[in-house]
């Protein structure tokens, strides 16, 4: 059995925290993690900023089709 690790935890619900999808509780204990440890905080910054970054580069030039399919394409469903 390995000992549970906070930031290997924060990092699986990064994405559906930035979604806004997890429950109540769940968002409530990645946002205390993400208040005390300086090192996960980076990384949802940098998520963030990423985020930021891809909306404003697809608003200012539109997706090749064959692009956004394969995009799709890649996806796969939260659990």
């Amino acid at each position: 059995m390995t000992a549970y690790d906070p930031c290997a935890h924060c990092e699986e619900v990064m994405q559906p925290f930035m979604d806004r999808v997890l429950t109540d509780a769940e968002r409530a204990e990645a946002e205390a993690h993400l208040d005390e440890c300086s090192y996960c905080r980076k990384r949802y910054r940098f998520e963030e900023s990423l985020r930021v970054f891809v909306r404003q580069a697809v608003a200012s030039e539109p997706m090749p089709v064959d692009l956004k399919r394969k995009l799709l394409d890649l996806r796969t469903p939260l659990q």
